[in-house]
């Protein structure tokens, strides 16, 4: 009984310890996206009209991707909502374009596609936006779980990033999770997109020129 209850006992003050550790890293995750020139860029991202794809690029994207898709999203309709808006997303007329594979990589890492998914700091959704954006932006807190909206706030914050960081892929990462100063957060989400989600990144690049 004794080896049991401490047992029993290093296993709550492991739990306790990693539970401290992951508060730091929570807490930064919240504050990177509260830079407050983001406001006007989620704003205008949520209030912008869908984009208009390439018919032929689309379609070899969602035949490439959605049998990838298929094994994490099981509801055919969420499937192909999170595929169309992720190629809109990356190819957004007038903004600096996106990676498709990168934006799906980033759900993979962030969410495993699960749209309800909550973190230890409170981030919502399939890019794991943070909770007081909807205040910010006259919306309902429960979009933050509707595909297209988490979406595109998503994608805006990551672009956000990527100019702030000149393209560079690992520092805006490492910004849009809150791990700034390390790589294993932009490491992962990097092996995600080349090895999971790749193939398919110049599909959608006429679309940007439109």
């Amino acid at each position: 009984m004794a080896s049991s209850r401490n047992s029993n006992s290093a296993w709550r003050s492991s739990l306790l310890a990693a539970w401290l550790l992951a508060l730091p890293c929570a807490a930064a995750a919240a504050e990177s996206q509260r830079e407050p020139e983001l406001r006007d860029i989620v704003q205008q991202a949520i209030e912008t009209a869908p984009c208009i794809a390439d018919k032929y690029d689309s379609i070899v994207w969602f035949r490439l991707q959605e049998p990838r898709l298929r094994k994490y999203v099981k509801d055919t309709d969420e499937r192909m909502l999170i595929l169309s808006t992720a190629y809109c997303e990356a190819s957004r007329a007038g903004e600096m374009r996106l990676p498709p594979g990168l934006i799906m990589a980033v759900m993979d890492v962030e969410s495993h596609f699960d749209r309800w998914a909550v973190s230890s700091a409170g981030a919502v959704g399939l890019m794991q936006v943070m909770p007081f954006w909807p205040g910010k932006l006259g919306m309902e807190r429960h979009q933050l779980t509707q595909i297209a909206e988490n979406m595109r706030m998503g994608c805006a914050i990551l672009r956000y990033y990527l100019k702030i960081e000149k393209n560079d892929w690992h520092k805006a990462l490492a910004r849009y999770n809150g791990s700034v100063g390390s790589r294993k957060y932009s490491n992962l989400v990097v092996t995600r997109w080349t090895t999971r989600w790749n193939g398919a990144d110049e599909l959608g690049a006429k679309t940007v020129m439109r």
